[in-house]
């Protein structure tokens, strides 16, 4: 009888995860997509504000440059805040400060703020840009966390690859409809503030919805696996103390440090290699047009030709996380499979890069397909791969790891590449096959990092679970 209750306690509680599964997925979703309409938006109206706002080039610079640097830093400190307080709360504060941050730029628009005094206006700018890149920062990792919690049954687990891959579709959704929302602005000849205005309502507006969100199923009476193994635990430590005359409180699972955290194994590889693997994503990312139109493209031409490479990176996560679940969760086997391929791509790059005949055909089909592979590992890593380490057996049962883990790999990963970008104009000086080798280095250096994790996925210890990592 008793194992009969249990049996139904259990089917009840994954019923009621898996209804609850499509709204968490639609909240975290859309959070990260409004980051990156309100972070794309600003880049689509850069030529405006320098033609209508006074801005020089020198002051757009130093807004990525300030955006760049509190965002890397901003995933690591939100990872870890996502862990500690109400993940739900940090979420919601990061969607409110985004639209307040434009909406102050758009006061500083309004106002004219760098015609009035250059000095104040540009610090004024920059300051709001500082706050912005933080508040941008939530949606990774507490999103991942929020997703990690919920998605967290056996069939869940088994899919995630692929969970995932269609989940971190929301930045290039993001990014597109900014890109479309900024036309449609310039197009029907509102001024072009309302790129920036628009982005900013919307941010705040799903600051709202978010805060309905339940951020862990333990919050609803829901008892998950990770919950099981917890009290498992808690259980083994009372008989423990009881021995000794003692008693343990259940005080709920506490929130893992950073250097807990890079004490899982793999997590400090992965945050490099994914370093690696961002560099050489963002010099593609910035730098495919300016090399496309050196190669005597004309500017439009180059640009369509470049945007396939963006367009390859949404498909690549949720392929990546496809196959990657196919083979039993053999994630960092499938990411060296693509990098490895990705070199071959960017050797016929440093090979031809110089003859300057280049054909458009060829170029869109292997821009293509290095979108592919490059976006599948990088969505992937920051996602699946973070869930996968934060359920180490170390710290199963204590689900306060996920938003630090995942902080931890981006937020890295994005100081290593923003360092590894100042390389990339003395290497052009030199020619571009540099580059192209450059890239290459960074691509193998990468791989080569996960070595460990790709030998034991092919030869897996005896009785070790494929996704334990």
């Amino acid at each position: 009888l008793l194992q009969t209750t249990s049996e139904q306690d259990d089917a009840e509680n994954l019923r009621r995860l898996k209804a609850y599964q499509p709204w968490a997925f639609f909240i975290t979703f859309g959070g990260y997509f409004m980051a990156h309409f309100s972070r794309k938006c600003y880049s689509t109206v850069k030529k405006e504000l320098q033609d209508h706002a006074g801005f020089s080039a020198g002051i757009l610079s130093q807004m990525d440059t300030v955006f760049m640097a509190t965002y890397a830093a901003g995933n690591i400190i939100n990872g870890k805040l996502g862990d500690t307080i109400n993940p739900t709360t940090v979420l919601a504060i990061g969607l409110f400060g985004s639209g307040f941050c434009l909406f102050l730029i758009n006061v500083a628009l309004w106002f004219d703020f760098v015609n009035f005094s250059q000095t104040l206006g540009n610090a004024f700018i920059l300051s709001v840009y500082f706050l912005f890149g933080f508040f941008q920062a939530t949606g990774g990792p507490v999103g991942t966390a929020v997703m990690g919690n919920w998605f967290c049954d056996a069939e869940s687990v088994k899919n995630r690859g692929t969970i995932f891959g269609l989940w971190t579709c929301h930045q290039y959704m993001g990014d597109i409809t900014a890109a479309l929302c900024t036309a449609a602005v310039l197009h029907i000849g509102l001024p072009y503030w309302w790129g920036l205005l628009i982005p900013a309502a919307t941010n705040v507006a799903w600051g709202f919805l978010t805060m309905q969100l339940v951020a862990d199923p333990v919050d609803t009476g829901i008892v998950t696996p990770e919950v099981k193994i917890r009290l498992a635990k808690l259980e083994a430590k009372r008989k423990e103390a009881a021995e000794k005359g003692l008693t343990v409180e259940d005080e709920g699972p506490a929130p893992i440090s950073y250097l807990g955290a890079f004490q899982i194994p793999m997590v400090a590889q992965y945050a490099l290699a994914f370093g690696f693997f961002k560099l050489t994503n963002y010099v593609l990312f910035f730098w495919l047009p300016y090399f496309l139109e050196v190669n005597h493209f004309k500017p439009v031409v180059a640009n369509l030709i470049a945007a396939l490479y963006s367009v390859g990176m949404m498909p690549g996560g949720i392929i990546v996380g496809y196959v990657s679940d196919f083979f039993g969760g053999r994630r960092a086997v499938v990411i060296g499979v693509f990098m490895s391929t990705l070199i071959v791509f960017l050797g016929f790059f440093a090979k031809f890069s110089g003859s300057g005949n280049m054909n458009p055909i060829v170029l869109l089909f292997m821009l293509g397909c290095m979108g592919i592979l490059v976006g599948g590992p990088n969505n992937i890593i920051t996602s699946a791969v973070a869930a996968d380490l934060a359920s180490h057996p170390s710290v199963r049962g204590n689900n306060k790891s996920l938003g630090t883990v995942t902080g931890l790999i981006n937020g890295c990963g994005s100081i290593t590449a923003a360092a590894g970008l100042m390389l990339v104009t003395p290497l052009m000086e030199l020619g571009w096959s540099y580059v192209w080798l450059g890239l290459i280095g960074c691509t193998a250096t990468g791989t080569l990092l996960m070595s460990t994790k790709i030998y034991s996925e092919l030869f897996p210890p005896a009785r070790t679970n494929a996704l334990d990592v």
